[in-house]
């Protein structure tokens, strides 16, 4: 071979040598690390609307994934709202929502927010001892609101998520 084939070949070499470390170190690059990081993983579940409000319209739940979101219940019993007062209405409100949860799978352990709007925000404590009575520790989180007006008259609404 000659001395010019011999530095053609040798120069060749080198260039692919080079070329084919830098395609490595590109695609080591990119490559994913050595070491894995804990990264929340996304899946997409579609809504499934159960049951309904009767005669207005919502529906009584919606289930996504494993998380139950629940319309605002009041305290109605047999069609009308319990009397009693406050602590009667919050009793039957936490029931109904006891209720809802149980017909879609649930318990009230599940139970990881809650949304209590009162009429009178005077009756905030007599709400409270109601919902101690039915929730157990620890307690969902919870938002409480003074509004203006419920409806049917009601005092208490309360709303609430669920999750397994």
């Amino acid at each position: 071979m000659s001395k010019l084939t011999h530095q053609f070949i040798s120069r060749l070499s080198k260039a692919f040598f080079v070329g084919a470390c830098s395609l490595g170190l590109a695609v080591s690059a990119n490559a994913a690390p050595a070491t894995t990081t804990n990264t929340a993983t996304m899946t997409k579940s579609k809504p499934v609307f159960l049951g309904d409000g009767g005669d207005y319209p919502f529906s009584s739940a919606v289930r996504v994934g494993d998380t139950l979101y629940m319309s605002g219940q009041i305290g109605f019993k047999d069609g009308k709202l319990v009397e009693g007062g406050i602590k009667a209405e919050a009793a039957q409100t936490l029931d109904n929502i006891n209720d809802v949860l149980l017909q879609y799978g649930y318990q009230k352990s599940d139970i990881i927010k809650c949304m209590a709007m009162l009429t009178d925000m005077n009756d905030f404590n007599a709400f409270n001892e109601v919902y101690k009575a039915k929730l157990a520790k620890p307690y969902p989180v919870r938002s409480a609101f003074g509004v203006k007006d419920l409806a049917a008259g009601a005092s208490v609404e309360v709303e609430c998520m669920a999750a397994k």
